[in-house]
């Protein structure tokens, strides 16, 4: 099969070549890849991620149709459109039985710790696959990553009607998932980016970062944010902090501007905030997303054939891009 694939880390390793066909078990499904998302950690695999086999496709979020199924496998059936749970959960562990399969004790990813799909045939265990009926194949390929990451993100904070809650990197990758769906759970919602596209997702207000401190304090009468969302790591860290309000929530699963923050605790007493790190969420989340996603939309970016794959791999760091990357195998 054709695929995207480096035998060695470093972005000039990565090439699109020939690749052997997947081998399926007892309990898997072989899938016919149709589209792929790219994501930063889809780059850092590929650069500095240790990862399993080698030489190594990755991509960690794709969709497609079951074209084949393991002797065992009962639901799911040739010709069937599929969504795609993309962590690897063993369902024994203690996390495991408690819901919590991103977190599984002996789990990993989908496109890191086994091959991705990045390519035109894909080999998943039945219990990360989902069938599905009319929904889109953009969304489709933006659920198992960028709208996961921000459901759970938003239901880990507990974000209620009314709630104002301020985004960071609105118009990226999972932010314009999050924007949608906090205004689904009833928020309103602060956007905070220079794309005013997102007001058309769901903002209610779309500003600058430099202009986002006055404008919360104006919005909310200098009460500040309920919840803080900021994916995007050290950069954002202390406007974070100023923007969350009394008994407020910073939530984050994203460090593209760093990962080092220097902390003053008083700033997180004082005002009772919570700080509360997520990542991915659980198969019963995906399956609650699953259900309403006929209600999202993707903006799209640009979109490469699986020979243009590798350029697409190089812009996912890009800030200039305006929208996702997809890649149509």
């Amino acid at each position: 099969m054709k695929a995207i694939f480096f035998d060695k880390s470093g972005i000039s390793n990565l090439k699109v070549g020939n690749y052997n066909d997947p081998i399926i078990g007892d309990h898997d499904v072989l899938i016919r890849v149709i589209k792929a998302s790219v994501n930063p950690v889809d780059y850092y695999t590929v650069e500095n991620l240790r990862v399993n086999p080698l030489p190594h496709i990755p991509g960690t979020e794709f969709t497609g149709y079951v074209i084949k199924v393991g002797s065992h496998v009962k639901d799911l059936r040739e010709g069937d459109k599929v969504a795609l749970y993309t962590r690897l959960f063993d369902g024994k562990c203690d996390l495991c039985l408690s819901g919590k399969e991103m977190l599984c004790r002996n789990g990993g990813r989908i496109g890191v710790d086994e091959n991705g799909g990045f390519a035109e045939y894909a080999s998943v265990h039945e219990n990360n696959v989902f069938k599905v009926e009319d929904l889109d194949w953009d969304i489709l390929a933006s659920l198992p990553v960028a709208s996961l990451t921000a459901y759970h993100a938003l239901k880990e904070a507990k974000v209620k009607p009314n709630d104002l809650i301020v985004i960071f990197g609105a118009s990226g990758n999972t932010g314009m998932f999050t924007v949608q769906l906090a205004k689904k759970m009833g928020a309103k919602v602060v956007a905070i980016t220079r794309k005013a596209w997102v007001r058309e997702f769901g903002a209610d207000y779309v500003v600058n970062y430099d202009e986002a401190l006055e404008k919360v304090k104006e919005i909310s009468s200098g009460k500040m944010a309920n919840v803080v969302v900021n994916s995007l790591g050290e950069k954002f860290w202390n406007l974070s902090l100023e923007l969350a309000g009394t008994g407020g929530k910073i939530v984050t699963f994203g460090t593209l501007t760093g990962s080092e923050i220097r902390l003053n605790m008083s700033s997180i007493y004082n005002k009772h905030i919570s700080i509360i790190g997520t990542t991915r969420g659980s198969r019963k989340e995906f399956m609650e997303l699953i259900n309403i996603a006929k209600e999202l939309k993707v903006k799209v970016y640009k979109e490469f054939s699986l020979d243009e794959g590798v350029e697409a791999i190089k812009l996912a760091l890009n800030n200039n891009r305006d929208g996702r990357i997809l890649i149509k195998v």
